[in-house]
């Protein structure tokens, strides 16, 4: 279907919003103060955050339902609306259980439907730049923190820590369902103008597989695997990277932090420039190189004994991370069809959720075996790195045998 509409402005104020959800990264910033205003330990206060990052693929899977029913400015009405009252409600929580609610629970729910929708709606608008639209899209999200990290902290040093939470929920609130005003969802079947959909997928005919008939097939787990792999060493470094800085390099704790965000900002750099070469040299050269790049920067962080070994590795870590987020939802939508996208990508995410659980915990366990040093969890995010290289052939070899989803009268 050819329709004209703006996509380029949908894909700006869709980034534009995932900066505002994007925040939930910035946990850090609120977690000490409020240990002080409730009076306990850091592990109490931090659970909200798990809570939120283990609910994450139900508010996924919600939000790419409306999506796939063409509710994509519904989605983001809904999840904008939850996220914005769960930051306001944490700002007026008088107990650390009442934050597992709030921004654990309330908070978890409407970014994960944000973050659907947004998504979803953005790689249905893209078929001809599907990696460089989930990059641009998902590097609003994982710059959040770069954003409003400072923002957060300049609010809390004024006025206190559950004053901010207020103050930026209600700022949320205005922005997000402000651009929300400006999405609209992507026709069935759309066709850019001026693009004509490869001969070659055109030729297989369509093919539109539904979750519970994705989840019967194996190409599903290989996929969920090789998006838990690449994710992995992502999140064991997000959660310990300042840590790791102090323990193994002797940083200061503010220089540590300035190590954070360059880590952040290759996270974000490496969605869009990852995404705009997969579509360029396909997505199966860039996961090979991607999981070869992360084992040679985990022998690297493992090895060096100076900063600027440090440097160069969470870089290329952080492009790395940046990279899986970046790729995986294009290839949900080119091997299981744009027609359930939204609902199929929500599934698949199980297999980031799984890294996003794994991931810090085998990081801290080896370090509080090893007297605070990380490098065997290096040692161990190498190796399944390079697993990770090896199922990418067996992803290629089982690719090649599936008929492509996108035909003309597909999605």
């Amino acid at each position: 279907m050819n329709v004209k509409l703006n996509r380029w402005r949908i894909l700006i104020a869709s980034t534009i919003i995932n900066i505002c959800v994007g925040a939930i990264y910035a946990f850090s910033i609120f977690a000490l103060p409020l240990t002080k205003v409730f009076n306990v330990t850091m592990p109490d206060i931090m659970m909200a955050f798990t809570i939120n990052a283990a609910i994450s693929p139900i508010p996924m899977i919600l939000g790419g339902k409306l999506v796939d029913k063409g509710g994509a400015k519904k989605a983001i009405f809904i999840g904008g609306a939850m996220f914005g009252l769960g930051f306001i409600l944490s700002g007026l929580a008088t107990a650390p259980w009442m934050l597992y609610i709030t921004y654990g629970v309330i908070t978890g729910i409407g970014q994960g439907i944000v973050y659907s929708a947004t998504i979803g709606n953005s790689v249905k608008l893209f078929p001809d730049k599907r990696g460089l639209a989930a990059g641009i899209v998902t590097a609003g999200y994982g710059g959040g923190s770069i954003v409003i990290a400072p923002i957060a902290n300049a609010l809390i040093s004024g006025n206190g820590v559950q004053p901010a939470l207020i103050m930026l929920g209600a700022a949320f609130l205005v922005v997000i369902l402000s651009l929300a005003l400006l999405v609209k969802a992507s026709p069935a079947g759309y066709i850019p103008e001026g693009w004509t959909p490869p001969a070659a997928a055109a030729s297989k005919g369509g093919v539109n597989v539904e979750w519970h008939e994705m989840i019967k097939k194996p190409l599903f787990y290989v996929i969920a695997c090789l998006f838990l792999i690449g994710a992995l060493s992502g999140m064991m470094v997000t959660a310990n990277a300042s840590v790791i800085g102090q323990k193994m390099f002797g940083l200061s704790a503010a220089a540590a932090a300035l190590y954070v965000s360059l880590y952040s900002l290759s996270n974000c750099i490496g969605r869009v420039f990852w995404g705009a070469v997969s579509d360029k040299i396909g997505r199966v050269k860039c996961l090979l190189i991607i999981y070869l790049v992360i084992a040679g920067m985990m022998l690297t962080i493992a090895l060096s004994t100076t900063i600027a070994g440090f440097a160069v590795a969470i870089v290329g870590i952080g492009l790395c991370f940046g990279g899986t987020m970046g790729i995986f939802p294009s290839i949900v939508g080119e091997k299981f069809g744009m027609k359930y996208y939204g609902v199929n990508y929500g599934v698949t995410f199980i297999g980031y959720s799984g890294a996003a659980f794994f991931g810090p915990r085998i990081a801290g366990k080896v370090a509080a075996a090893n007297d605070g040093m990380f490098t065997n969890a290096f040692y161990i995010a190498l190796v399944i790195s390079l697993v990770g290289f090896a199922l990418t052939f067996v992803f290629k070899a089982m690719e090649q045998q599936q008929p492509k989803p996108e035909a003309t009268k597909a999605a």
